[in-house]
């Protein structure tokens, strides 16, 4: 259904790099009954054009090193001024370099990366250009650009991010001398959840260990970075290259003309109880994760999308200038080829950016609810899936027999206690206009006087959502500019409508959506018996009478988050064959389904909502920031721990149960619910309340991600130093309490992957206590099926600072076909519950 909009999309939120499958093979066959899917999917991954555009944009990394890691004779990273002379030299290496090989006109150089990574993107004119530099010394790696796929009123008390204010400050200090950079579509500086305040701490200067600019520009005025936003750039070359970027519509500076990155910045840091005002109407207050941290702005990406060498440029660009956090809510849209997913130019630079200290959260995907869909791969990646929340907005409509059906829609009532004459939309267009399938979107249908002052009742076939294609968006503007006094839409077919797909948008029409087939056949029992038709079937008299309620009042029904099926799911693949990773995403699950977020005005991408500074939107994009920025309260709080502690912290705590103790669930493409895995929420929902006191954390470092990656199956030693500029490690000291990584699952991370358990397999965990007192913990096991698990030690005390070394044997028992999931929970006498979770595939067992 919504052919209009799969174009509109095509074009405005194409996906990039046609790297998945096809719409109708991704999204097609996943719909519900639905009048509004063009706002719930403004923000997943479609397919619109062809299989692979040949942008002629490649980047090429050198073998000399970055800034972050440039070694001779130094015991420290360069900062300053010297490394502002290392940059000059190296863009002068650069120059000279392409200026000794290729022939002049022949390529155009679009950044120099100097970093994080010590390469180049150029434009090139021929493969013949490629194949030149691919042979010259100097040059350790080349990869074609791709592109890239974009993948809150009451969030933040949802997740328990309020809870953890107090201890912070208070709402305004909260996340305060924390960095967050937005890698997105930029950001409207103009909109109430950036703006300042004399008496916010946004008043202050920015963190003095941040050294980035205000890069001003077109709706982008100097004063745009005087607070909240403290520093903002555009990266667009390999757009531009390509043909793509239109500076009168895509804007030559920071500002946002998508909307995207607006709504996740907000959610991340937007400012505390902001009045949330869309139509008119107050929907609330607004406030972010952490409304005391300030955003640093990278835009790399567009309504088109975006391209991988643009966006590793912003990340470059935004590590040199000291964030703490950075927020990607897009992804490469497939697994790219080589001989391992961790190892393409992004996932290796943003290990580079963990290095730094630079905790990374990105959105895991919105291809679900198919398995191996998961387009965030590395271990050193906080992936994030979406969850619902337990926000309901609902409204009734009540006939004139006094019956109550319970319908959507974000639309004002009717006025007051009157009851209005209720017509069927076919029963009151001109003779010669309907061939049983009115759908209520053309004005010129309806005759006037029998439409004026009566609620419409207009119906769309979700049997044949193909041709029978319905915009919400035009039936309100028809219902208005007719005259009439209200719509009510529902589904010919009397199927059940998802509520889950329910309209995202305000309207000042009232309107409601009969969710129930049993409610849609009795609405029309009580229509036909209440109408007097001729011989001929034409009404001679409306006798039936309905009113529409206040639909824009929100309720919470304290339910516990389910999994969206948009969701992408794990397993996390290792390569394009789509073998099973050992390495668990998700990594958690946060709100991402009827998000409110700031929203650009001039932005076209959701017509219905053109104009508005706030928009109600879904997919794994809007989840992200909401980790974002409890990592940023994590920062606060514990400003020395490294990245694998905050993810640790943030996975160990999550929830996997709702309050009274029933498994969360996720939901399924038919609209069923079943119990939620690991590959579903990762460790489950996000608690930001338990994050900032977790106990126990689970550390790694820059080596241990190199050992993981040397022992990724056909990952040599060649290809880690090609891709990162770094070959396999030694093996720790003996006293370092383990040997050379022989398996993913050596990689210390707060959860358990084995891929195929082919017998038995042990795995050492290393736990440090964060906590501040001496604690004695217990480890508790669920088993996965088919698997036998034990720990030891099973009891163990720690000190504060102090590290246990813990030893999980997993033994197959029962051979299946499939992943099975269990928990190791490490209980505290001080009141610390650390989860680990299981997923292991029990391929066969020992011989006896």
């Amino acid at each position: 259904m919504f052919s209009h909009l799969y174009k509109h999309i095509c074009s405005s939120i194409e996906v990039l790099g046609g790297l998945i499958q096809s719409f109708s093979d991704t999204v097609m066959a996943s719909l519900k009954p639905s009048l509004v899917f063009c706002s719930i999917l403004t923000l997943l991954s479609l397919n619109c054009g062809p299989s692979h555009v040949f942008a002629k944009v490649y980047m090429v990394v050198m073998e000399d090193d970055p800034v972050i890691s440039y070694k001779v004779n130094r015991k420290h990273v360069m900062r300053g001024d010297e490394a502002q002379k290392y940059k000059r030299v190296a863009t002068t290496k650069h120059d000279s370099f392409l200026d000794s090989f290729l022939p002049v006109g022949s390529y155009k150089k679009l950044y120099s990366y100097t970093h994080l990574i010590n390469g180049f993107a150029l434009h090139a004119e021929s493969e013949k250009t490629v194949r030149i530099l691919s042979g010259a010394k100097g040059v350790r790696f080349i990869q074609e650009d791709i592109k890239m796929a974009k993948m809150t009123t009451h969030t933040p008390s949802y997740i328990g991010a309020s809870a953890v204010w107090p201890l912070l400050g208070g709402a305004e200090n909260s996340g305060d001398g924390v960095v967050i950079g937005m890698i997105d579509t930029g950001i409207d500086p103009k909109n109430p959840s950036f703006a300042i305040s004399n008496t916010s701490s946004q008043a202050k200067p920015p963190p003095a260990s941040f050294k980035g600019i205000c890069r001003t520009g077109n709706r982008f005025p100097p004063d745009s970075c005087s607070g909240k936003i403290v520093g903002a750039r555009w990266f667009a070359r390999a757009a531009q290259a390509t043909g793509e970027f239109n500076a009168t519509i895509h804007y030559e500076s920071p500002y946002d003309p998508d909307g995207h990155g607006s709504h996740t910045a907000s959610i991340a840091a937007g400012n505390f109880h902001t009045p949330l005002i869309s139509r008119g109407y107050n929907f609330g207050y607004a406030s972010g994760m952490a409304p005391g941290a300030r955003l640093a702005i990278y835009k790399a990406a567009y309504p088109f999308g975006g391209y991988m060498s643009d966006v590793i440029a912003a990340v470059d660009q935004a590590v040199e200038d000291g964030v703490h956090v950075i927020s990607l809510s897009m992804a490469p849209s497939s697994v790219s080829p080589g001989p391992a997913s961790f190892l393409n130019l992004l996932e290796a630079q943003l290990l580079l950016a963990t290095k730094a200290g630079v905790s990374v959260v990105q959105a895991v995907g919105n291809a679900g609810p198919d398995a191996n869909t998961v387009v965030s791969f590395s271990p050193w990646i906080l992936s994030v899936a979406a969850s619902t929340t337990d926000r309901k907005y609902r409204k009734s409509i009540i006939i004139g027999n006094g019956k109550v059906f319970s319908c959507g829609a974000l639309s004002a009532p009717t006025p007051g206690e009157t009851m209005y004459p209720l017509a069927w939309a076919d029963d009151v267009v001109n003779e010669n206009s309907s061939d049983g399938s009115v759908n209520c979107q053309d004005p010129r249908m309806f005759i006037r006087p029998l439409v004026q002052g009566k609620v419409i009742i207009c119906m769309f076939d979700s049997s044949n959502y193909y041709e029978d294609d319905p915009d919400l968006a035009s039936v309100i503007d028809t219902i208005e500019r007719i005259g009439a006094a209200g719509v009510i839409i529902t589904d010919r077919s009397s199927g059940d409508i998802d509520i889950d797909f329910e309209p995202t948008f305000p309207t000042t029409v009232p309107s409601a959506i009969v969710l129930r087939g049993s409610d849609m056949r009795a609405l029309f029992r009580y229509y036909n018996n209440n109408t007097v038709r001729d011989e001929h079937g034409n009404v001679v008299s409306f006798g039936a009478t309905v009113r529409i309620t206040e639909g824009r009042r929100a309720s919470y029904s304290g339910e516990a988050p389910v999994v969206a099926d948009y969701s992408s799911r794990g397993p996390d693949v290792e390569n394009a064959q789509m073998q099973p990773a050992e390495v668990l995403k998700p990594n958690v699950m946060a709100p991402g389904n009827l998000i409110w977020g700031a929203w650009s005005p001039t932005s076209d991408a959701l017509p219905e909502i053109q104009g508005e500074k706030y928009a109600l939107l879904s997919g794994t994009s809007m989840a992200a920031p909401h980790v974002a920025g409890v990592a940023a309260l994590i920062k606060q709080r514990h400003p020395t721990w490294s990245p694998a502690m905050v993810m640790s912290a943030i996975m160990t705590t999550a929830d996997v149960t709702d309050r009274s103790g029933r498994p969360l669930t996720a939901r399924s493409d038919d609209g069923s619910v079943d119990p939620a895995t690991p590959f579903d929420m990762g460790a489950g929902a996000v608690n930001a309340a338990r994050a900032l006191d977790p106990g126990l954390v689970f550390d790694a470092g820059y080596s241990d991600y190199l050992r993981f990656l040397c022992a990724v199956p056909g990952v040599d030693n060649a290809a880690v130093l090609r891709a990162v500029g770094a070959p396999c490690p030694p093996p720790p000291s003996p006293r370092a309490g383990a040997g050379a990584a022989r398996w993913c699952t050596d990689l210390n991370a707060a959860s358990v992957t084995v891929a195929s358990l082919l017998g038995s397999r042990r795995v050492d965990r290393r736990v440090t206590s964060v906590g501040a007192q001496n604690e004695t913990y217990m480890a508790y096991v669920r088993a996965p099926g088919g698997v036998a698990v034990r720990v030891s030690p099973s009891q163990f005390a720690i000190a504060p600072g102090a590290a246990r070394t813990l030893r999980i044997v997993l033994n197959t028992t029962a051979p299946g076909n499939a992943f099975s999931f269990g928990e190791v929970v490490l209980k505290g006498d001080k009141k610390h519950r650390v989860r680990i979770p299981l997923a292991v595939y029990p391929a066969a067992a020992l011989s006896p």
